[in-house]
């Protein structure tokens, strides 16, 4: 052999550096997702019969969801309109009752008032009842004038309180309250809210089990692949990954179809609902969903499909072993 001859070289060891495998692990998701989203539209029939069973399991809750919030900005309405009635007593001239009525607009947590006569109160007695000719009979007047007092913190407890202060006031006869109204409203809330809690529980695990019977299909369906590469030292989370990307389209697939059908739902009874509240004459419209509730739902119906498919495969991966 000669002397200028190369020594020969042995096998060198290549190392991974991190960034290397962090964008191995980006690239395999990327091509995960594209190749979960192909299997879905190569049977588009089947995928949208689960996105449309999802759809529906998630419309009902949404729905009560929406009428709720409805209700809750109703709510804050009627609490803007609640009222204290302060009577004056009987003998009381319009000058004193001015400065009586500067005297409560001058106390602590009034917004707002207003002096009603005793003439006023009358005319208003009048028209409202229509015995404008049997009132005139009368020697004198006998209804007293009163003071409307607007609160500032409508909440009950302090409403009561402040009634309670005001009732204290030389030349109040009588303060008039009457929150039964608000507080049945209140109560009629919160049992919604329990509702609505149990409903969206009860349906979100219908969605759950609808998309590990479909996951549950898959994995069935590609079995020998599975066994194949855990053969050869795949892990759980790689084989995994495939189904999890599967469920989190069909949620996402579901929660769109979901939005598509709450605001057909909303479009369909708009009309009829403000026909309805007009003749009341009321001016209420159905609430929209909008960009933030479309964002929660598609959030939630995407996690939902996302946990009830790593549910399935984690449950049937751990029977599988590799022949």
């Amino acid at each position: 052999m000669s002397r200028d001859a190369a020594p020969a070289r042995g096998a060198r060891t290549h190392r991974t550096t991190a960034g290397s495998r962090w964008r191995g692990w980006l690239r395999h998701h990327r091509a995960m997702c594209l190749d979960s989203a192909r299997r879905l539209l190569v049977h588009p029939l089947g995928s949208l019969m689960t996105m449309l069973a999802i759809a529906i399991a998630l419309v009902l809750p949404a729905g009560l969801w929406l009428t709720l919030d409805s209700a809750r900005l109703l709510d804050a309405e009627l609490e803007q309109s609640a009222t204290l009635t302060l009577y004056l007593e009987h003998g009381i001239g319009e000058d004193e009752a001015r400065r009586l009525e500067a005297t409560v607009a001058a106390e602590a947590g009034v917004a707002g008032t207003r002096l009603v006569t005793a003439a006023e109160g009358m005319a208003e007695f009048q028209q409202a009842l229509g015995l404008s000719d049997a009132l005139h009979r009368l020697d004198e007047n006998p209804l007293p004038a009163s003071i409307v007092v607007r609160p500032r913190d409508p909440s009950p407890e302090v409403v009561r309180a402040q009634a309670e202060r005001l009732g204290e006031l030389a030349g109040i006869d009588e303060v008039r309250l009457d929150l039964a109204w608000l507080e049945r409203l209140r109560h009629l809330a919160a049992l919604g809210q329990r509702v609505i809690l149990a409903l969206g529980v009860l349906f979100g695990l219908g969605v759950l089990l609808v998309v590990g019977n479909t996951i549950r299909l898959a994995v069935e369906n590609r079995r020998q692949e599975i066994e194949v590469v855990t053969l050869i030292g795949a892990t759980h989370a790689f084989v995994r990954r495939p189904f999890l990307y599967s469920g989190a389209w069909f949620g996402l697939g579901g929660g769109l179809l979901a939005c598509g059908l709450l605001v057909l739902g909303r479009d369909w009874l708009s009309a009829p609902v403000t026909a309805l509240a007009a003749s009341y004459g009321a001016n209420f419209r159905l609430p929209a969903l909008g960009m933030e509730g479309s964002a929660i739902l598609l959030a939630c119906s995407t996690l939902l499909g996302w946990l009830g498919a790593w549910i399935t495969v984690s449950r049937h991966l751990a029977g599988i072993r590799p022949r």
